[in-house]
């Protein structure tokens, strides 16, 4: 699956003019935790979040810094958190470099962008620099929720052997020593000895996931301690 199939869109968005305020406001009306802020052009300016909001003077949560830490923090750290948590302006509270994605990119990708940013939704755009859609860690888990069970499919046993060997040869944690497959009616006896029950685990959720399948035996022996 790619981005477009389920990102959200059209995407609430706020202006670069905007207040603190109003971006409160907008998050708990429209039941969202962030919103992209456009500029007069059109154009993606930042991003702002709850956790932008969450140390404001307004509501008594500014960071309060103990003395021996305002020893260690530099004028320019007290000063930035002073900016975020009393400016009224939303383009001082704003994230500016924002991480974005295309509507082509896969899932896959999109996944190891939150991942690695530690961030909670990516917005993004077309190829004209427009802002088309937003995908959050939810939408990923709504594409796990709705997805289709795979198909009872019945595959001669050869056929689901050579599916189960030609994908273990794809996976770089597949190291089991003497590997074998073997498959009777749709039931699969896994042989052989593996480094660690991790990849014991792996090699069983492998099996099982092609189509056709019935049953997966585990005779794999894990690998004794010094042996070559």
């Amino acid at each position: 699956m790619l981005a477009r199939d389920v990102m959200v869109s059209p995407v609430i968005t706020v202006g670069v003019d905007a207040t603190v305020r109003d971006v409160a406001k907008t998050l708990l009306e429209n039941r969202i935790s962030a919103v992209p802020v456009i500029d007069g052009k059109g154009k993606l300016a930042g991003i702002v979040t709850e956790s932008d909001l969450m140390h404001r003077v307004e509501a008594g949560t500014e960071r309060r810094h103990s003395w021996w830490l305002e020893a260690f923090q530099g004028n320019w750290t007290l000063a930035a958190d002073y900016v975020k948590s009393h400016s009224a302006k939303v383009a001082d509270v704003m994230t500016h470099e924002v991480v974005t994605a295309s509507p082509e990119t896969p899932l896959h990708e999109i996944a190891a962008l939150l991942e690695s940013h530690q961030i909670k939704r990516v917005p993004i755009m077309n190829n004209n620099g427009e802002l088309v859609g937003i995908v959050s860690r939810a939408n990923l888990l709504q594409a796990v929720a709705t997805a289709q069970p795979k198909l009872d499919v019945q595959l001669p046993d050869a056929a689901i052997r050579q599916k189960i060997m030609d994908h273990l040869k794809r996976q770089r944690w597949a190291h089991a020593y003497n590997l074998n497959v073997t498959v009777a009616n749709g039931v699969v006896d896994l042989w052989g000895v593996v480094e660690s029950e991790a990849e014991k685990k792996a090699l069983h959720v492998a099996a099982e996931n092609v189509p056709g399948v019935a049953t997966v035996n585990d005779h794999l022996l894990n690998r004794p301690l010094g042996w070559q």
